[in-house]
């Protein structure tokens, strides 16, 4: 976008004014009557420049735009999730303060929709009996707002330990080992694709690569995993894995893959729902496979849970 400068007017400046205005930002009526971009309308500019620490100066640029609107969202304004790129702006750091105090860690509020407060989001669901697929609809939203009486005007505690893998693990894990996924039908393929999803929103050097059938599996991969929904051809001589007992699953992934004699090990994983889609397999269930699947693998990969080492750092010498 061209930069928009001291001197302009009609609703352009009036969009600005009003935007500067709710967050605090005093602008003279004398420019806001008339829609102006005067100079008090400038000087608000360049403070808001200047608190979102971004060049000094007093033009409305696509930089200083965009962190415009982003501080102008308040919690519940729009659905948040996962995706690349990260939601950002003020209700996602609305929404990560209000978890961190109740004590479901997002890490550092820093206005990013990244996979540390997916995490905080699930939990946060768990604990209130609902789905817990990370998707903040109007549900996980009213939920936060009934616990208003508990965060409303208190600093959080935080950041907080993270549950379960953590992020730091997983995010070392497919840094350093390079995977490819693939689905067999619409919705194992709809699953890996948010499995990649996830795997590149939680580190941007994520070894995995979303293929469209095995064949096109890299050659230097360590493992193909291929999600299906239907049970294994009885002529098939893949290996094949249930998505059953979680708590095992990782154990049975590295069994698995140990026992493999192809130079790119293939392992089939059957999801838990062996129908054909007709509209009862919803984002949320996606979603949901999608996140246990990716802690399943990284969990499997990882040296400090007894998984492999990366194919490319030689084991010792005796």
């Amino acid at each position: 976008m061209d930069p928009i400068r001291e001197g302009a007017s009609g609703a352009v400046a009036e969009d600005i004014q009003e935007r500067l205005s709710s967050l605090g930002y005093a602008i003279n009526a004398s420019e806001t009557d008339v829609d102006v971009y005067g100079p008090s309308t400038a000087a608000a500019v360049a403070k808001f420049r200047l608190d979102m620490q971004l060049p000094l100066g007093k033009d409305v640029d696509a930089p200083t735009w965009s962190a415009l609107v982003d501080e102008c969202y308040h919690m519940g304004d729009r659905t948040l999730y996962l995706r690349l790129p990260n939601f950002h702006g003020a209700d996602v750091r609305q929404l990560q303060t209000c978890l961190n105090i109740l004590g479901f860690s997002c890490g550092e509020a820093d206005g990013y929709y990244g996979a540390y407060t997916e995490s905080a989001v699930k939990q946060f669901q768990e604990s209130q009996g609902a789905l817990a697929d990370g998707m903040c609809f109007q549900d996980t939203f009213d939920a936060i707002e009934r616990l208003h009486h508990v965060w409303a005007g208190k600093p959080a505690a935080g950041p907080h330990p993270m549950g379960g893998m953590g992020f730091a693990r997983a995010a070392n894990v497919l840094e350093s080992t390079r995977l490819s996924i693939t689905g067999e039908d619409p919705i194992s393929r709809n699953v890996a694709g948010r499995i990649w999803n996830l795997a590149s929103a939680t580190t941007e050097q994520s070894g995995m690569e979303l293929v469209g059938s095995p064949q096109e599996c890299r050659l230097d991969d360590e493992a193909l995993f291929v999600l299906a929904t239907s049970p294994l051809p009885e002529n098939s001589t893949m290996q094949n894995l249930m998505m059953d007992d979680l708590d095992t699953l990782p154990m049975r992934i590295r069994a698995a893959l140990a026992l493999s004699r192809e130079k790119v090990p293939v392992l089939r994983i059957e999801l838990p729902c062996n129908v054909g889609y007709d509209g009862t397999f919803t984002t949320g269930d996606s979603q949901t496979f999608a996140v246990m699947l990716l802690d399943a693998i990284c969990a499997a990969f990882d040296v400090q849970q007894g998984g492999f080492p990366p194919a490319h750092v030689k084991a010792p010498q005796h």
